[in-house]
């Protein structure tokens, strides 16, 4: 086995808190706290490593690539170049999301993608039969280091000194192999909350001195390290549902059509640990179909194409057919005075019952449950007036915007800006809050179009 101990020793450099990993060793979780980190990503930059350490890597290979993502795949892949990235989006045949990711073409028979398996590892071991490719886990091979916010630019460009022009071509979504420090890299350019950011691939072997590298750059331009507790925190402001995050994954109730058998492969692979293990908390409680999600929820259903079959084809076009049966994706805006009584609850004496606290997290991940073989999503119901409306989920503190948001999944009556609705805070049986919110921007971030995170660089000036 390889010995990644000199590159996870430099990523740890300066860590505060860590959480176990038995891939790597430990994940860093926090490094010089939440507001900081947060903060950087809007005011200077960050150096992230926690999706290297948390998405799954799968290659698929041959004639037939092409034709087996649009099998399964709500969108198509016809017309992907090689250089280029594709969101990809598997679902069940409600129309549910199994899982979405990216899919990177590397070479023209060969597409690389990000945090599809182990939907797409079965697909592939159940199906690759019928077409002309091969399958490959490269999970742990590879890096994957994110820079991103305003200095994110400067950073890499200092790293790669006489490729700068090469850069200033990088397209958005698209991707390009460099060199940094004498080491092969690929660098993908992405940003999806309008910022300027980064991906740094490279071998695993190269991890350190790649490493290095960027980041003794990033400490000239302000930048700091960012741990899993900020990384998570960037998606609700970013306007980006995320699996595990924003909603679980129907990977146990999806036993028909297509993935027929899924629940087998999972255990048999040990692969369904973030589906099998869930603790449902928040005023939803123990509905499970609620939280699952389709693409016209997280607001993706312009990727869905009905040109092709792929599984929740059907269920789809009767949610496109009926946009008034659609839940659409907003950002929520908590009443400060509403979460400060939530919080005062816990100092009111033993008479009084608090509500479930809403200030031990910065957002909701709970990393320690006191319930350690299970995973916990949260998700509160939203309604306006007495009528229930949808879902509020992954409630995030913005330090830099000084708000606590949080991304609605809603009827889309009520998804003007400024609409007034109300959380309800609590989970069933205890003591619950009705929390004032109002629809704000979507994505958060997009309300400073003025700055320089949505800059372009180099030649697309």
């Amino acid at each position: 086995m390889l010995d990644n101990s000199k590159m996870v020793n430099s990523i740890l450099n300066g860590v505060s808190l860590t959480l176990g990993n038995p891939s790597f060793g430990s994940l860093a979780f926090e490094y010089t706290g939440v507001n900081d980190e947060a903060r950087s990503m809007e005011e200077s930059a960050y150096v992230g490593t926690t999706l290297m350490y948390t998405a799954t890597v799968y290659d698929i290979s041959g004639p037939d690539v092409v034709a087996f993502f649009n099998r399964f795949c709500v969108n198509k892949f016809d017309k992907l170049q090689v250089g280029a990235i594709r969101h990809a989006i598997l679902c069940n045949e409600k129309g549910q999301i199994m899982t979405d990711g990216v899919v990177m073409r590397i070479s023209n028979d060969t597409f690389r993608a990000y945090c599809l398996a182990p939907c797409l590892s079965f697909l592939f071991e159940k199906y690759g039969k019928d077409y002309n490719i091969t399958g490959k886990d490269q999970t742990g091979q590879d890096t994957l280091f994110q820079v991103a916010g305003p200095e994110a630019y400067n950073i890499i460009s200092e790293v790669l000194k006489n490729q700068v022009d090469k850069l200033d071509n990088l397209k958005f979504a698209h991707h390009d192999i460099f060199e940094i420090s004498g080491k092969a890299v690929r660098i993908l350019r992405l940003g999806m909350t309008g910022n300027l950011a980064y991906e740094i691939h490279s071998n695993i072997a190269d991890g350190d001195i790649v490493y290095n590298a960027i980041w003794e750059s990033a400490k000239k331009h302000g930048a700091k390290k960012i741990g899993m507790q900020v990384y998570t925190m960037s998606h609700t402001p970013g306007g980006m549902p995320n699996i595990n995050m924003h909603y679980p994954m129907p990977w146990y109730e999806s036993e028909e059509g297509t993935y027929l058998g899924f629940s087998d492969y999972l255990d048999k692979n040990n692969a369904g640990y973030l589906q099998k293990n869930r603790r449902l908390v928040g005023s939803v409680g123990e509905n499970l179909q609620t939280r699952f999600v389709t693409p016209f929820d997280t607001g993706w259903g312009n990727l869905v194409k009905f040109t092709h079959d792929f599984p929740g084809k059907e269920a789809l076009k009767k949610l496109k057919d009926d946009p008034k049966s659609q839940r659409h994706v907003v950002t929520l805006e908590w009443n400060a005075d509403d979460i400060a009584d939530v919080y005062k609850s816990q100092f009111e004496g033993r008479d009084v019952i608090p509500f479930d606290s809403i200030d031990e997290r910065p957002v909701d991940m709970y990393y320690i449950t006191g319930d350690s073989d299970k995973v916990t999503y949260h998700a509160d119901k939203v309604y306006a007036g007495d009528h229930e409306i949808g879902i509020s989920s992954m409630r995030t503190v913005s330090p830099y915007y000084q708000h606590m948001i949080s991304l609605g999944f809603i009827d889309g009556d009520y998804t003007d800006f400024g609409t007034e609705l109300v959380v309800l805070w609590g989970n069933e049986g205890h003591p619950q809050k009705k929390i004032r919110a109002k629809v704000s921007y979507y994505p958060y971030v997009s309300q400073d179009q003025e700055d320089n995170r949505t800059a372009k660089v180099g030649s697309n000036k």
